[in-house]
């Protein structure tokens, strides 16, 4: 691998700070200062940056039970970012494998493998996310039958030509719903029960194919197993 490659790797640096980081002298190859950005290294090599010691890290595979308030998006807003709960090297290459709204609570996945993560996301692959729905109003009833047969059939979103994909609901409680997604549209848990006429007070993702939450409380967060990431 080439140097400034390595760096960009290993590192904040793009490939074109390294070579000015490279230019100023600040990087050896084992013990050697070395300017070259061409410089062949490799897992054996020893790279330091002022005076640190660089390794090569590989792809990472997180789960996070997010916490309301916290935002799934690259770029730090209002609200602090969901990378930010996460104690890892080079933590700003994790994306989101899907987002959750600011407000909505419950498991979010995060990794800097973007074939894994299309696994994940692809409707072709219909994997299933459960969420736990909180409506303002209660749902039963013939209103509930209808509402099923709608889900399962396709709902027409406002904005958008194709109905959703076809959705399971079923309810814990008058007022508690658990749907069943296959793919994930903006706000499409919040618009499809608003195109029945409920307004949903609260949501919460307790599942994503075979990965469900678990006892990680709000906040935490853990890597996932190899057979975890091999089951998408």
């Amino acid at each position: 691998m080439r140097l400034d490659k390595f760096l960009a790797d290993t590192t904040d640096l793009t490939r074109s700070l390294a070579k000015k980081a490279l230019h100023r002298e600040e990087v050896s190859v084992d013990g050697q200062v070395t300017k070259n950005p061409a410089t062949q290294v490799d897992a054996d090599s020893e790279v330091r940056w002022l005076g640190r010691r660089l390794a090569l890290v590989g792809l990472r595979y997180v789960m996070l039970h997010k916490p309301a308030g916290v935002e799934c998006s690259a770029r730090r807003g209002l609200y602090p970012l969901v990378r930010e709960l996460i104690e890892l090297p080079n933590v700003e290459r994790l994306q989101t494998v899907g987002r959750l709204d600011v407000d909505t609570t419950g498991l979010v996945l995060l990794s800097d493998d973007g074939q894994w993560s299309h696994l994940v996301t692809s409707p072709k692959r219909r994997c299933g996310k459960v969420y736990r729905v909180t409506l303002s109003d209660a749902l039963e009833g013939e209103a509930l039958a209808e509402a099923q047969r709608d889900f399962a059939e396709g709902i027409q979103l406002d904005g958008e030509e194709k109905l959703t994909r076809p959705a399971e609901l079923a309810m814990r409680a008058p007022h508690e719903a658990e749907l069943t997604l296959y793919e994930g549209k903006y706000h499409q848990v919040k618009r499809m029960f608003a195109a029945i006429g409920h307004h949903v007070e609260a949501l919460h993702r307790e599942s994503v194919g075979p990965l469900a939450l678990g006892e990680l409380a709000p906040g935490e967060w853990r890597e996932l197993t190899a057979a975890e990431v091999a089951a998408f």
